[in-house]
């Protein structure tokens, strides 16, 4: 019996997806991963239900973040971010 390969179904996955989901805000383009590794579950995990900076950090990055921090976006700009990049890449974060 094969045994299942993790890379091949990886590769697979990517290629299906692409490696990150982007956004343009204000002509400035931030990138999401379209997989999640463990150790950003677990981060995810930890967070407060409520702490949508976390979140973003999380995924962005430190640098991304800091990017993003200085635009000047509301919590409907965030949900409607949340909902693209669900429906696109099967992650379902932010949901009640």
């Amino acid at each position: 019996m094969a045994s299942f390969d993790v890379g091949a179904a990886r590769a697979q996955r990517q290629e299906a997806l692409g490696r990150a989901w982007s956004f343009t805000l204000d002509e400035d383009t931030f990138t999401l991963p379209t997989e999640l590794t463990r150790k950003t579950a677990r981060t995810l995990r930890e967070l407060d239900d409520n702490d949508v900076d976390g979140l973003l950090r999380a995924l962005m990055g430190d640098a991304q973040f800091a990017r993003f921090d200085r635009h000047e976006v509301t919590m409907q700009d965030i949900a409607a971010i949340l909902e693209a990049y669900g429906k696109e890449t099967g992650l379902g974060l932010g949901e009640g």
